[in-house]
This record gives C-alpha cells, structure tokens and sequence, in this order.
C-alpha cells in the first residue's frame, strides 16, 4: 500500500549531472568565484529542498518563502561552512530548521491545541490550489500529519528522498538506531491510518 503511494506521490527530481560537489567547494573557497558556486548549488538542490518542506509545511507559499529563508541563511553563513559534512545535508539541516521555527511561531501566533494546528494544516492543504494529488495522496498527507513533527521529517527524508539513515543522523544530530526506530514506527501509523481510512 505504501509503497503505491511512494510512485504516485514522489517527484521525479532530475538531479544535474554535471554538478560536481569538490569543484563547487573549490568555488565557494575564493571570493572572486563564491557568487556561482552558490548559484550551482541553489540550481542543484532548488527542486528537492522545495518539495522536502514542502511535505512539512503543505503549503505552496509557504514552502516557497522557507525555501527562499533557507537559501538566504545559507549564503550569509556560507563562509563558515567547513566541509565536514556534504552541502546537501547542511543544507537539508538549514531547511528543517527553518520548517521548525515556523511551526512553532504558526502554532504559538494560533495559540490551540495542537489538534486544531493539525486540523488548520490540514484545511490549509484541502484549499491549495496547487494541491494536484488524487484521493490517495490526500490520505496519505492526512496520515503524515497524524505523526509528530520529527518522525514526520525522518519519514520524508527516507521515504521519499531515499535518504540513508547515516546522512539522517548528521542533519539530526540523532543515532542510526533512533532513526530507523522512528521510521519503522511511522510506517506502521500511516499503514494503520490508510488501513482505517480505504
């Protein structure tokens, strides 16, 4: 079942193949080239980043002005990116964080219980124009929302960029073991959740 929602959902993401991730470090390492190493990388990583907070937040506007927050914070802090973990894990770090803080500011400015958050992200997705999944895509995002907001993340990240569990843990800061526990558990709920619901 799951595995039917992962094809009609997931985003055919064509990654550039002409992007090499030593050569863009090298450019972001002189001041005279830093403007398009940055460039590469916003073309590289644009499209799944946008679609990663996308699936936090659900809407589109919403996950365009996190995306654009993200990018911002990148370059001003790109001087003290140091190399010790890829670009695209800062950068995914950079993005959930982002996600984070406006849940939480969305949830504090509201001021309910986090079933009404819940339930006002769920009419915010209903009412998306630029929603286009069918019936069992809107389950499947109603199953997502039922999880806590981590889990949620862990399950984004590995079902749908196919993530590894070791690159998970440099964003999160959390173990391998931690990791597949919480993506094993979400499984489960959103298997429960589609079981209930079809």
């Amino acid at each position: 079942m799951l595995y039917l929602c992962r094809k009609q959902v997931n985003q055919d993401i064509n990654m550039n193949s002409s992007y090499d991730e030593r050569e863009v470090l090298a450019l972001l390492q002189d001041e005279s080239t830093q403007r398009k190493g940055f460039e590469m990388i916003v073309a590289q990583y644009s499209e799944q980043l946008y679609w990663q907070i996308r699936r936090i937040v659900l809407s589109h506007e919403d996950a365009n002005d996190l995306l654009q927050n993200t990018f911002i914070k990148a370059w001003t802090s790109i001087d003290y990116f140091r190399g010790d973990a890829k670009l695209s894990t800062w950068l995914y770090r950079i993005a959930l964080n982002e996600c984070l803080t406006f849940l939480n500011k969305q949830r504090a400015a509201a001021t309910v219980s986090l079933d009404d958050a819940e339930a006002a992200m769920l009419d915010k997705l209903e009412s998306d124009a630029y929603f286009t999944g069918d019936k069992v895509q809107m389950l499947l995002q109603k199953a997502l929302l039922s999880l806590p907001e981590k889990q949620r993340m862990v399950f984004n990240l590995k079902y749908y960029q196919e993530m590894k569990y070791e690159e998970m843990s440099e964003i999160f800061g959390t173990s391998v073991g931690a990791l597949k526990a919480s993506y094993h558990h979400a499984v489960k709920k959103i298997e429960k959740f589609l079981a209930d619901e079809l």
